[in-house]
Protein backbone atom coordinates (compact mmCIF):
# COMPACT_ATOMS: atom_id res chain seq x y z
CA UNK A 1 0.00 0.00 0.00
CA UNK A 2 2.87 2.49 -0.30
CA UNK A 3 2.20 5.12 -2.83
CA UNK A 4 4.71 6.66 -5.73
CA UNK A 5 5.78 10.26 -5.15
CA UNK A 6 6.99 12.82 -7.49
CA UNK A 7 9.47 15.68 -6.60
CA UNK A 8 5.93 18.67 -5.88
CA UNK A 9 5.13 15.99 -2.81
CA UNK A 10 8.54 15.64 -1.17
CA UNK A 11 10.81 18.21 -2.37
CA UNK A 12 13.45 17.16 0.33
CA UNK A 13 13.29 13.13 -0.32
CA UNK A 14 13.26 13.15 -4.02
CA UNK A 15 16.06 15.87 -3.93
CA UNK A 16 18.33 13.84 -1.57
CA UNK A 17 17.55 10.49 -3.87
CA UNK A 18 17.88 12.44 -7.00
CA UNK A 19 21.64 14.32 -5.22
CA UNK A 20 22.91 10.61 -4.40
CA UNK A 21 21.92 9.27 -7.80
CA UNK A 22 23.93 11.71 -9.23
CA UNK A 23 26.89 10.63 -7.23
CA UNK A 24 26.64 7.13 -7.80
CA UNK A 25 26.04 7.66 -11.67
CA UNK A 26 22.72 5.89 -11.28
CA UNK A 27 18.92 6.45 -12.90
CA UNK A 28 16.73 7.74 -10.40
CA UNK A 29 14.31 4.70 -9.08
CA UNK A 30 10.95 5.45 -8.22
CA UNK A 31 10.15 6.49 -5.08
CA UNK A 32 7.29 5.22 -2.96
CA UNK A 33 5.98 6.71 0.96
CA UNK A 34 4.81 3.27 3.01
CA UNK A 35 2.62 4.86 5.68
CA UNK A 36 4.28 2.47 8.47
CA UNK A 37 5.37 4.28 11.69
CA UNK A 38 8.40 1.73 11.78
CA UNK A 39 11.74 4.06 10.32
CA UNK A 40 12.53 1.46 7.78
CA UNK A 41 13.52 1.16 4.02
CA UNK A 42 13.48 -1.02 1.33
CA UNK A 43 14.57 -1.44 -2.36
CA UNK A 44 13.24 -4.06 -5.27
CA UNK A 45 13.81 -4.30 -8.61
CA UNK A 46 15.33 -6.61 -11.03
CA UNK A 47 18.33 -3.88 -12.14
CA UNK A 48 19.06 -0.29 -12.00
CA UNK A 49 16.26 1.00 -14.57
CA UNK A 50 13.58 -0.65 -13.00
CA UNK A 51 14.42 0.32 -9.12
CA UNK A 52 12.03 1.10 -6.85
CA UNK A 53 12.73 2.78 -3.39
CA UNK A 54 10.47 2.68 -0.58
CA UNK A 55 10.63 4.61 2.72
CA UNK A 56 8.05 4.40 6.18
CA UNK A 57 6.25 7.47 7.10
CA UNK A 58 8.25 6.99 10.27
CA UNK A 59 11.63 6.76 8.64
CA UNK A 60 10.89 10.64 7.54
CA UNK A 61 9.35 11.65 10.56
CA UNK A 62 12.05 10.30 12.91
CA UNK A 63 15.31 10.81 11.44
CA UNK A 64 17.20 13.81 10.15
CA UNK A 65 18.54 14.90 6.79
CA UNK A 66 22.30 12.86 7.49
CA UNK A 67 20.38 9.90 8.69
CA UNK A 68 18.07 10.26 6.22
CA UNK A 69 20.62 10.22 3.71
CA UNK A 70 22.25 7.36 5.14
CA UNK A 71 19.85 5.42 4.34
CA UNK A 72 19.04 6.24 0.87
CA UNK A 73 22.51 5.74 0.09
CA UNK A 74 22.32 2.11 1.46
CA UNK A 75 19.27 1.17 -0.57
CA UNK A 76 21.21 2.84 -3.56
CA UNK A 77 23.96 0.97 -3.11
CA UNK A 78 21.65 -2.21 -3.45
CA UNK A 79 20.79 -1.18 -6.64
CA UNK A 80 23.95 -0.63 -7.79
CA UNK A 81 25.23 -4.45 -6.46
CA UNK A 82 22.64 -5.75 -8.46
CA UNK A 83 21.18 -7.20 -4.72
CA UNK A 84 17.52 -7.74 -5.31
CA UNK A 85 18.33 -9.73 -8.43
CA UNK A 86 21.07 -11.97 -6.13
CA UNK A 87 18.61 -12.21 -3.62
CA UNK A 88 15.65 -13.21 -6.35
CA UNK A 89 18.33 -16.12 -7.34
CA UNK A 90 18.54 -17.12 -3.60
CA UNK A 91 14.94 -17.54 -3.53
CA UNK A 92 14.84 -19.38 -6.80
CA UNK A 93 17.52 -21.87 -4.97
CA UNK A 94 15.44 -22.27 -2.12
CA UNK A 95 12.67 -23.17 -4.03
CA UNK A 96 14.51 -25.66 -5.92
CA UNK A 97 16.08 -27.30 -2.93
CA UNK A 98 12.60 -27.49 -1.18
CA UNK A 99 11.35 -29.47 -4.26
CA UNK A 100 14.07 -31.62 -4.56
CA UNK A 101 13.97 -32.78 -0.75
CA UNK A 102 10.26 -33.38 -1.42
CA UNK A 103 11.04 -35.40 -4.12
CA UNK A 104 13.11 -37.44 -2.57
CA UNK A 105 10.86 -38.06 0.44
CA UNK A 106 8.41 -39.55 -2.04
CA UNK A 107 11.06 -41.51 -3.61
CA UNK A 108 12.42 -42.98 -0.38
CA UNK A 109 8.39 -43.93 0.35
CA UNK A 110 8.36 -45.42 -2.77
CA UNK A 111 11.90 -47.81 -2.38
CA UNK A 112 10.96 -48.57 1.26
CA UNK A 113 7.77 -49.75 -0.06
CA UNK A 114 9.33 -51.95 -2.42
CA UNK A 115 12.57 -53.36 -0.45
CA UNK A 116 10.57 -54.26 2.73
CA UNK A 117 11.44 -57.74 2.12
CA UNK A 118 15.00 -56.52 2.47
CA UNK A 119 14.56 -55.07 5.36
CA UNK A 120 15.99 -52.04 3.93
CA UNK A 121 12.74 -49.98 3.50
CA UNK A 122 13.00 -47.90 7.06
CA UNK A 123 16.64 -46.96 6.05
CA UNK A 124 15.72 -45.26 3.13
CA UNK A 125 12.32 -43.51 4.76
CA UNK A 126 14.70 -42.20 7.61
CA UNK A 127 17.01 -40.80 5.17
CA UNK A 128 14.04 -39.24 3.34
CA UNK A 129 13.03 -37.96 5.97
CA UNK A 130 16.50 -36.49 7.32
CA UNK A 131 16.92 -35.35 3.48
CA UNK A 132 13.21 -33.76 3.72
CA UNK A 133 14.05 -31.88 6.81
CA UNK A 134 17.75 -30.60 6.47
CA UNK A 135 17.87 -29.26 2.25
CA UNK A 136 15.59 -26.19 3.16
CA UNK A 137 16.92 -25.48 6.55
CA UNK A 138 20.68 -25.58 4.86
CA UNK A 139 18.88 -23.44 1.73
CA UNK A 140 17.46 -21.00 4.86
CA UNK A 141 21.14 -20.94 6.61
CA UNK A 142 22.59 -20.22 3.16
CA UNK A 143 20.34 -17.32 1.95
CA UNK A 144 20.53 -15.82 6.06
CA UNK A 145 24.63 -15.77 5.18
CA UNK A 146 24.22 -14.24 1.59
CA UNK A 147 21.76 -11.55 2.86
CA UNK A 148 23.95 -10.46 5.44
CA UNK A 149 27.10 -10.16 3.95
CA UNK A 150 25.52 -7.81 1.42
CA UNK A 151 24.38 -5.52 4.28
CA UNK A 152 27.95 -4.93 5.38
CA UNK A 153 28.50 -4.27 1.41
CA UNK A 154 25.46 -1.99 1.32
CA UNK A 155 26.71 -0.30 4.46
CA UNK A 156 30.32 0.42 3.21
CA UNK A 157 29.24 1.61 -0.04
CA UNK A 158 26.74 3.41 1.02
CA UNK A 159 29.03 5.31 3.70
CA UNK A 160 31.33 6.18 0.69
CA UNK A 161 28.81 7.24 -1.11
CA UNK A 162 27.36 10.13 1.53
CA UNK A 163 31.09 10.35 2.68
CA UNK A 164 29.19 10.33 6.34
CA UNK A 165 29.91 6.99 8.01
CA UNK A 166 28.61 8.74 11.52
CA UNK A 167 25.29 9.28 9.68
CA UNK A 168 24.85 6.08 8.66
CA UNK A 169 25.59 4.68 11.99
CA UNK A 170 23.25 7.27 14.13
CA UNK A 171 20.43 6.20 12.02
CA UNK A 172 20.94 2.46 12.77
CA UNK A 173 20.52 3.31 16.25
CA UNK A 174 18.03 5.16 16.25
CA UNK A 175 16.12 2.87 14.30
CA UNK A 176 17.10 -0.02 16.02
CA UNK A 177 15.78 1.88 19.29
CA UNK A 178 12.58 1.73 17.70
CA UNK A 179 9.80 -0.40 19.22
CA UNK A 180 7.09 0.66 16.23
CA UNK A 181 5.88 -2.46 14.57
CA UNK A 182 4.87 -3.19 11.37
CA UNK A 183 1.28 -3.49 10.59
CA UNK A 184 2.04 -5.61 7.00
CA UNK A 185 4.93 -7.75 7.18
CA UNK A 186 6.01 -11.35 6.31
CA UNK A 187 9.17 -13.14 6.92
CA UNK A 188 9.78 -14.04 3.54
CA UNK A 189 10.32 -10.64 2.33
CA UNK A 190 11.89 -9.28 5.91
CA UNK A 191 15.65 -9.21 3.97
CA UNK A 192 14.72 -6.66 1.83
CA UNK A 193 14.36 -4.35 4.53
CA UNK A 194 17.32 -1.62 5.69
CA UNK A 195 17.11 -3.03 9.52
CA UNK A 196 15.68 -6.44 10.78
CA UNK A 197 11.64 -5.41 10.73
CA UNK A 198 10.79 -7.64 13.56
CA UNK A 199 11.14 -6.67 16.76
CA UNK A 200 11.43 -7.95 20.40
CA UNK A 201 13.22 -11.34 20.57
CA UNK A 202 12.51 -15.08 21.21
CA UNK A 203 10.55 -16.78 18.01
CA UNK A 204 11.29 -13.62 16.11
CA UNK A 205 15.21 -13.79 16.25
CA UNK A 206 14.47 -16.68 13.71
CA UNK A 207 13.57 -14.49 10.92
CA UNK A 208 16.66 -12.53 11.30
CA UNK A 209 18.27 -11.76 7.68
CA UNK A 210 20.21 -8.84 8.90
CA UNK A 211 23.72 -8.85 10.79
CA UNK A 212 23.22 -7.01 14.21
CA UNK A 213 23.03 -4.03 14.32
CA UNK A 214 26.52 -3.41 16.89
CA UNK A 215 28.55 -5.03 14.39
CA UNK A 216 27.05 -2.26 11.38
CA UNK A 217 27.94 0.27 13.48
CA UNK A 218 31.40 -1.53 14.50
CA UNK A 219 32.14 -1.71 11.18
CA UNK A 220 30.68 1.57 10.21
CA UNK A 221 33.06 3.09 12.52
CA UNK A 222 36.17 2.29 11.53
CA UNK A 223 35.81 4.04 8.33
Amino acid sequence: NAKEIEKKDNPELYRIVENLCITAGLPIPKIYISNEEQPNAFTTGRNKENATVVVTQGLLNKLDRRELSGVIAHELAHIGNRDVFLASLVVILVSVVAILSRTFLRFSRFGGRRDKKNNSGGILVLLGFVGALLAPLVAFLIRMSISRKREFLADADGALLTRDPKGLADALRKISSDSSSMRRLDSSTAHLYFSNPFRGNGITKLFMTHPPVEERIKSLEKL
